[in-house]
C-alpha cells in the first residue's frame, strides 16, 4: 500500500510521451453547448450557475476589472471540472501538480500587478510603505511588503495543491483500509466504508470550493490593482 500511495500523482505517459496535455484539454469537451434558441434543462442550469458565479465575483470590480470576467469564469470552470474528474477511480488530477498550479497562478497574478502599476502607480507603490511609518522601520517594512507581494502566487498554488493532494491521499488510505478489513471484520468494514462515502461527498465539495477560492483570490488581487 505504501509503495503505490503516490502512484496516482505521477504524470501519465502514452508510449513514453507525456499525456498531461491531453488530460488538461479533456475537461472543456465535457461542457455542453447548444445551437438552439430554446435550451434544455442542463444548458439552462449551467448558464444560470455561470451567471450567478460571475455576478458574485464581478460585483466589486470597476469597468476595467470586469474585462477579466470571461477569463475568471473560464478559470473556475476549468479547475472545478479538473478537480471533479480527478475523483474518478484510476484518473489523474492535474491540479495536484504544483507546477501546473503555479503556471496558472503566476501569469494571472503578474497580469493583475502589472495592470495596477500601469494604471495606479502611486497607489501600488503606496502599499509598500504604510502611512505614518517611523523612519527607522521603512527599509524593513518595504522588504516585508515586497516579500508578501511576491509570495501571493506561491500561496495560491500551494493552497490548491495541498488541499487536493491531501484529500486524494486520505481517500486512498481509507479505501485501502476498507479493502483490507473486508476479509477480517465485516462490521468494521461497513463503518469504514460509510466513512469513505462521507469523505467522498466532502471531497466533491472541496473540489468545488477550492476552484471558487482560487478564482476569488485572483479576483481580489485584480480588485486591489484596478
Amino acid at each position: 500500500m505504501n509503495e503505490n500511495l503516490f502512484a496516482s500523482f505521477i504524470a501519465p505517459t502514452i508510449l513514453g510521451l507525456p499525456a498531461a496535455v491531453l488530460i488538461i484539454l479533456f475537461p472543456p469537451l465535457l461542457i455542453p453547448t447548444s445551437k438552439y434558441l430554446i435550451n434544455n434543462r442542463l444548458i439552462t442550469t449551467q448558464q444560470w450557475l455561470i451567471k450567478l458565479t460571475s455576478k458574485q465575483m464581478m460585483t466589486m470590480h470597476n469597468t476595467k476589472g470586469r474585462t477579466w470576467s470571461l477569463m475568471l469564469v473560464s478559470l473556475i470552470i476549468f479547475i472545478a471540472t479538473t478537480n471533479l474528474l480527478g475523483l474518478l477511480p484510476h484518473s489523474f488530477t492535474p491540479t495536484t501538480q504544483l507546477s501546473m498550479n503555479l503556471a496558472m497562478a503566476i501569469p494571472l497574478w503578474a497580469g493583475a500587478v502589472i495592470m495596477g502599476f500601469r494604471s495606479k502607480t502611486k497607489n501600488a507603490l503606496a502599499h509598500f510603505l504604510p502611512q505614518g511609518t517611523p523612519t527607522p522601520l521603512i527599509p524593513m517594512l518595504v522588504i516585508i511588503e515586497t516579500i508578501s507581494l511576491l509570495i501571493q502566487p506561491m500561496a495560491l498554488a500551494v493552497r490548491l495543491t495541498a488541499n487536493i493532494t491531501a484529500g486524494h491521499l486520505l481517500m486512498h488510505l481509507i479505501g485501502s483500509a476498507t479493502l483490507a478489513m473486508s476479509t477480517i471484520n465485516l462490521p468494521s468494514t461497513l463503518i469504514i466504508f460509510t466513512i469513505l462515502i462521507l469523505l467522498t461527498i466532502l471531497e466533491i465539495a472541496v473540489a468545488l470550493i477550492q476552484a471558487y477560492v482560487f478564482t476569488l483570490l485572483v479576483s481580489l488581487y485584480l480588485h486591489d490593482n484596478t
